[in-house]
């Protein structure tokens, strides 16, 4: 006989969500299991467009078993059993032979994380045709070098004025290989953490970029909308 409990705990939970349309979308969310459905669905539109009218959801299990369908807006998030943590077996066996009657409980424990997927109902939706992901698809502003150095106030017109003095203070940190040995187990695609703030996400370069500075680099673009650019 074996039953599957979770622990108590809060009343959130923290799940991995994927998307259907975006195959590089993966992303550890928490939620409030007291939240309802459409709320979750209101927090989910603002991490990967797809509006709550289009979102369709589905619960699986740490094994990729679908678990159910979560559409029904008003009902609590809770009302699902998403699990997260530690999960405990219980497990009764028989401690002899002799005494079938005697019953001894052992207790494992194990870690389970259930995914949330997003399936997009809209064919016009942002999230469509790849348009979050392939950069390819998205035209892009182009200028002459001749027509940016008549600019005022540009980024190479700051650069030029402090050109000299930070050359000479970067020089003497750091050479043109600085960080290369490093770099060189790093590739374009792999997953990683970014230390402070834990944050994840994805290599998106890997090589020298002379407008930062001397040295080796490496762009990410963060799972979550947060940083500068895209990583590129």
């Amino acid at each position: 006989m074996a039953s599957r409990l979770q622990l108590p705990g809060d009343d959130s939970v923290l799940l991995r969500v994927t998307h259907s349309n975006l195959k590089t979308f993966s992303s550890d969310v928490r939620f409030s299991l007291e939240s309802t459905v459409e709320a979750v669905k209101d927090k989910l539109w603002k991490k990967c467009g797809t509006a709550v009218a289009s979102m369709s959801l589905e619960l699986y299990d740490d094994t990729g078993a679908k678990v159910s369908d979560v559409n029904d807006n008003s009902r609590p998030f809770g009302f699902y059993s998403p699990l997260d943590g530690l999960v405990f077996l219980s497990i009764f066996l028989l401690t002899s032979i002799f005494s079938p009657t005697c019953l001894k409980l052992i207790m494992s424990f194990v870690y389970c994380r259930y995914r949330l997927h997003i399936i997009d109902l809209d064919p016009s939706s942002v999230t469509s045709g790849g348009w979050l992901e392939d950069t390819s698809l998205v035209e892009k502003y182009k200028i002459s070098d001749e027509a940016y150095d008549k600019l005022d106030g540009t980024y190479r017109k700051f650069k030029e004025k402090l050109g000299p003095r930070n050359t000479s203070a970067q020089g003497s940190k750091m050479d043109d290989d600085y960080m290369k040995d490093i770099c060189a187990n790093i590739k374009v695609g792999d997953r990683c953490q970014v230390e402070p703030g834990e944050k994840r996400g994805v290599v998106k370069f890997v090589g020298r970029a002379e407008a930062l500075g001397p040295g080796f680099w490496v762009g990410v673009q963060y799972d979550e909308p947060l940083g500068k650019h895209d990583g590129l």
